[in-house]
């Protein structure tokens, strides 16, 4: 499994070890905040006794990872530009990147999980990543426009706002038919109401069904959705300090290669239709300063490049000449492997750029999306240790964290306990929206939807809301993208002076 570490620097190897422990670390401490959320309401309504709950809840964490594949985790990591991603293999600055969000987001999660405050590990991290950027473009003399990939960002922004709003309504909304259909079940009491089942461990068996179902379907969307992220670092790690084996998928089938041929051949024929419109697009100075637009510059593992429109055609030919007669990514050599990862992430980024174009036709688009997944298939992966590396973090953290999280939800959102129906509708919204957004691989916050839900289903009770912990939730969604942010950004700021 590690053969990948024979002969590789001791120093490199310390690295490695130490980056891999921050990345684990994040994904343990993002178990305090929101795996702990899938298993607030069980234990809270005394649905499953707390370790059962927890042993559960990590085992469908750890199929949401296996299963989730790695879109949400690569929309992570494409917050940052092209340039940065191309370039991250070329020194130290990409480890200095790395140890920087990862600080970051590690000390925001711990301070916030200390208080019992839901904070959303999934804004904390995309806070530190835009951070990263915009520092990144600071101390590189880059346009602010390019430090970030804004068109992600944006999307993603958005996917974090609407989501708890979705939230908070569907939950008030499943548990107004609750009681339109049962009125007065005991699935609308709350625990502590529950006199004459005192004696009783467990509430009746199909609240408890419902309970500990939705409860399992959270876990499993919030393992392929916020345990992607954790993979999406994991491959930033290895890449920065393993780049030849880990830029390309070592294990693609030569389907996959030929596949990613293909679409190069089909992105040049595009290319030269739409050439005009396109190099239209690109900025003018670097555009009007070429020499020679129909050559691209010679590729290095410790050359800094840009990608370039106009060096399009050049790219797809180099890359065609290096996986002339490759059916596996081992027979090419080290440096090789570097080049090909370039130039995929840049006419990846031309595809993109191709795609906003106007004048293109509807079959076009159609397929450009397709090629866009054959040219990244084989630099958006993850091996299977780094996927169970991730489960087994995030089970764990769940284990140790669960606590505070359990008591916030359950009794400090509302001025009263939390019932069984409320338990069941917060939990059902939140494995609707978590699974709608891992559909469209966004990511998104079970920390705020779930608790949101919380929110919907006592105001749609009537049950009040308690203002001090709304309030300190709303303060933690507000300061955590500033905060984790400037955070990254002076870190990574005061490192690179040393460099």
């Amino acid at each position: 499994m590690f053969d990948f570490l024979g002969g590789t620097n001791p120093w490199v190897l310390v690295s490695l070890g130490l980056a891999l422990l921050f990345t684990l670390s994040f994904e343990f401490i993002n178990g305090f905040h929101d795996t702990a959320n899938a298993v607030a309401t069980v234990i809270y309504t005394k649905t499953m006794s707390p370790y059962r709950a927890v042993m559960l809840s990590g085992t469908f964490n750890f199929l949401g990872v296996l299963f989730g594949g790695v879109g949400v985790a690569y929309a992570i990591v494409h917050l940052l530009p092209v340039e940065l991603l191309i370039n991250v293999d070329t020194g130290a600055r990409g480890l200095v990147m790395v140890f920087s969000l990862l600080t970051a987001a590690i000390a925001w999660n711990l301070g916030t999980w200390f208080f019992g405050i839901p904070a959303s590990s999934s804004h904390t991290l995309i806070g530190a990543v835009l951070g990263v950027g915009l520092a990144n473009a600071l101390l590189n003399n880059l346009p602010i426009a390019d430090s970030i990939n804004w068109q992600k960002a944006i999307d993603i922004g958005l996917s974090l706002i609407f989501s708890p709003v979705m939230g908070f309504v569907l939950a008030g909304i499943i548990l107004l038919g609750l009681k339109r259909w049962r009125p007065l079940g005991r699935m609308h009491r709350a625990p502590e109401m529950r006199v004459e089942l005192k004696n009783r461990k467990h509430p009746p068996f199909w609240i408890r069904l419902m309970l500990v179902l939705s409860a399992m379907a959270v876990s499993f969307v919030h393992g392929s959705n916020d345990g992607q992220k954790g993979i999406g670092l994991i491959m930033l790690v290895l890449i920065c300090f393993l780049p030849a084996q880990f830029v390309l998928n070592q294990g693609s089938s030569a389907y996959q290669i030929e596949s990613t041929r293909e679409a190069a051949h089909y992105l040049k024929q595009l290319y030269e239709k739409h050439q005009d419109a396109l190099l239209l697009q690109a900025p003018p100075a670097i555009v009007d300063d070429m020499a020679d637009a129909s050559a691209a510059p010679a590729l290095t593992s410790s050359t800094p490049y840009r990608c370039e429109v106009a060096h399009t055609s050049a790219t797809i030919q180099r890359l065609l000449t290096n996986l002339n007669g490759v059916h596996d990514y081992t027979m090419l050599a080290d440096d090789k492997r570097i080049e090909v990862r370039r130039d995929l992430l840049c006419l990846d980024e031309v595809a993109k750029q191709t795609g906003k174009l106007s004048t293109l036709a509807a079959r076009e688009k159609s397929d450009l999306n397709r090629l866009r997944k054959d040219l990244t298939a084989t630099t958006e992966y993850s091996p299977i240790w780094v996927t169970l590396a991730i489960a087994l973090a995030l089970g764990l953290g769940t284990m140790v964290g669960w606590r505070r999280v359990v008591e916030t939800v359950g009794e400090r959102i509302g001025k009263q306990g939390m019932t069984y129906a409320q338990g069941m509708s917060a939990q059902i919204t939140a494995a609707i929206a978590i699974g709608a957004a891992n559909l469209y691989s966004l990511p998104v916050s079970t920390t705020h939807i779930l608790s949101s839900g919380v929110a919907g289903t006592m105001v749609a009770n009537r049950s009040g809301l308690h203002g001090n912990t709304l309030k300190n939730i709303l303060l933690a969604w507000v300061l955590t993208f500033p905060i984790s942010m400037l955070l990254a950004a002076g870190i990574f700021w005061v490192a690179a002076q040393f460099l």
